[in-house]
């Protein structure tokens, strides 16, 4: 919470009944680094969906046996999560073209890959696509 700005950070945070998320909590309040009408909500199912979102997540990692390094680990799960947001439709509202090269531009902003060198590789399969839907 460094480095966001007071309207950036939280107002409420939901946590399980750890004890130890609410020492954190009221360590953070102590330090100003949160708000301090921060609430903090242990309930147990409060955070049921984002568990569930990430689970998928830790079925993948998990065969490999975690990361060798932060940097890996970051890009791996920034790839898996950007997938993941195509795939369920979240990044709809990215997708300019509302086709698969909409989908490449996204994917290249995401990773840094150069303009247009996903988009051309997937050119030709968006225009088989386009064939196939004009028949069918």
């Amino acid at each position: 919470m460094n480095g966001l700005k007071d309207w950036e950070k939280p107002t409420v945070i939901n946590t399980d009944k750890a004890p130890a998320y609410g020492i954190a909590v009221a360590q953070l309040k102590v330090e100003s680094k949160c708000l301090v009408k921060l609430v903090h909500r242990q309930v147990k199912y409060l955070n049921t969906v984002v568990e569930a979102d990430h689970g998928k997540l830790k079925q993948r990692i998990k065969p490999v046996r975690g990361f060798k390094t932060l940097k890996a680990a970051y890009a791996t799960i920034k790839g898996f999560k950007v997938m993941r947001a195509l795939r369920k439709g979240r990044a709809a509202i990215f997708n300019l073209t509302g086709d698969i090269r909409g989908e490449a531009r996204i994917v290249e902003r995401a990773f840094g890959i150069e303009p247009s060198a996903l988009t051309e590789a997937v050119g030709p399969l968006a225009q088989s696509l386009e064939n196939h839907e004009a028949v069918g």
